[in-house]
């Protein structure tokens, strides 16, 4: 596997400058669904140096906002892991499943603004609609990511038909009126970007991302609410993570303006890629921190395998 095209960045490149006058604060944050691999291990090691060569503080937290996917078998593992590659971070961990209220009530906070709506399509029926409107020869959006743009079906439903629909218990998600939450801003959106040691001011494009989930049926939030909500009451004033998570600052920035939340300076990097240039997954064994362990590798076998 390789990390990918570019050229290995330093850990004095990515030195990175406060915000403030307080202790900068960094965070890694994984997903207890499945065991970390060599990209997870790039994010947690840039963080715990950056942390440490700005005299700041490294915090861990788990994002097991999926009940289904997420055990305690693989939070543990991450905490094996993370030892094992020397790291230490700050107690308590952040747990995300420990403050689902916390994520309800930033959402009531949008839904009271008038900016977010329950919406009722499933999977299958966005894709129902996608393929209908495509057979017609033009194209539906797509997001960054690929996925279609949520049609906007629902926003069209009299309040009587929401109201009947809710009364019952039709399964729905809530969704950001991505129209109106652009109205509200004052000005443009930016964040900071830094790196190779350089800040660059990036405008913030969250209008590309369509009407986005804030919750689900299955899910008390999505990583959207939950992210920016986790980072400000953990007063995170650095957010590094890879290059994958870039387009998604756009969606960030505008909760965090509309929900009055500070603003972090945003640092993403390379990914770590197969050698088909594909980005890894944690159900490519032969890339997990604990197969590695086991096959002989050391910490420093893996920093040197990262570039670092």
């Amino acid at each position: 596997m390789t990390s990918s095209g570019e050229a290995p960045q330093t850990m004095a490149q990515e030195t990175m400058s406060s915000p403030s006058r307080q202790k900068p604060v960094f965070r890694f944050a994984p997903s207890p669904n499945g065991r970390l691999h060599l990209g997870h291990a790039l994010s947690a090691i840039m963080n715990h140096d950056m942390a440490k060569m700005n005299d700041g503080r490294f915090l861990l937290r788990i994002e097991d906002l999926d009940l289904a996917r997420c055990t305690p078998e693989f939070e543990q593992g991450i905490y094996e892991d993370l030892r094992w590659l020397g790291l230490g971070w700050e107690l308590p961990v952040r747990r995300q499943s420990e403050y689902f209220t916390d994520y309800r009530h930033g959402l009531e906070r949008l839904i009271d603004m008038g900016l977010a709506y329950p919406s009722f399509m499933s999977r299958s029926d966005i894709k129902a609609f996608v393929h209908t409107y495509e057979s017609q020869g033009k194209l539906w959006p797509r997001d960054p990511d690929g996925a279609p743009i949520y049609p906007p079906l629902d926003k069209r439903r009299t309040a009587k038909e929401v109201d009947a629909l809710m009364s019952s218990n039709a399964k729905h998600a809530w969704r950001l009126d991505m129209e109106k939450a652009i109205v509200r801003l004052q000005s443009a959106l930016y964040w900071m970007e830094t790196n190779g040691g350089k800040k660059t001011e990036v405008k913030a494009e969250p209008a590309v991302w369509g009407d986005v989930v804030l919750s689900r049926s299955d899910a008390p939030s999505s990583y959207h609410l939950s992210v920016v909500l986790d980072d400000a009451a953990q007063g995170v004033s650095h957010v590094v993570r890879g290059m994958d998570l870039f387009h998604a600052t756009s969606v960030h920035r505008l909760l965090q303006d509309l929900l009055k939340l500070p603003a972090p300076e945003y640092h993403h990097h390379r990914l770590v890629v197969d050698d088909n240039g594909k980005k890894l997954s944690k159900s490519d064994g032969s890339t997990g921190l604990e197969v590695l362990r086991e096959n002989g590798q050391t910490p420093s076998d893996i920093r040197r395998l990262l570039g670092l």
